[in-house]
């Protein structure tokens, strides 16, 4: 049996770069799972690489037809904006394993759904005020920044990742992110050592 990855942290935490280095390790055979938004797609984004990018009628006709296995909606300046994971043939737990960013609420819901023995917690932590930077300087370079919604996401991190409910999810292990590097080669290493725990 498979397991899936989950890579979870505040905003600006290096979430997307890790996921992207570790996807790369060869050795740890890692397999993608695109998660669907009826966001608007930002500038460098691409259909089925980041999400897939659908309207709310989809979405509605997924969650109608059973195929949504975690949903979160967010009240942002720009109106509703739903990401989900869908049950669409991605994940076959008997041929592989997979890794994913996701949320707290979405790790728990799917926890629910695959199960303690398929679900692994990759918690990122990085400084509040280099995670802001970060974010500022990456919404600098959209088309139209969203500065508003930017504030919005940062503050809402502190309560979504908060000290009590990283406890009732029973996150323990942390790895914080100084340099990505080291934190990826610590990341693939614990990931090899749940793979083949008899290797480590």
């Amino acid at each position: 049996m498979g397991k899936i990855f989950c890579i979870m942290g505040k905003s600006s935490s290096g979430k997307d770069t890790l996921y992207q280095l570790l996807l790369k390790k060869e050795e740890l055979h890692l397999s993608r799972v695109i998660p669907y938004t009826t966001r608007p797609r930002r500038r460098l984004e691409e259909e089925g690489r980041e999400y897939f990018f659908v309207d709310e009628a989809r979405q509605k006709r997924m969650e109608e037809e059973g195929k949504i296995i975690e949903l979160r909606s967010y009240d942002t300046v720009h109106g509703i904006w739903k990401y989900f994971t869908a049950d669409d043939g991605q994940i076959c737990l008997e041929k592989n394993n997979y890794i994913i960013i996701a949320t707290l609420e979405a790790y728990e819901k799917m926890l629910l759904f695959f199960g303690k023995g398929v679900m692994v917690p990759i918690y990122v932590e990085v400084e509040d005020g280099i995670r802001l930077q970060r974010a500022l300087d990456r919404e600098k370079l959209q088309d139209q920044p969203k500065y508003a919604e930017l504030c919005r996401r940062f503050l809402a991190d502190t309560e979504d990742f908060s000290e009590e409910k990283l406890l009732h999810a029973n996150i323990k292990k942390r790895f914080y992110n100084e340099t990505l590097e080291n934190t990826c080669q610590e990341i693939g290493a614990y990931i090899k050592s749940q793979i083949c725990p008899a290797m480590s």
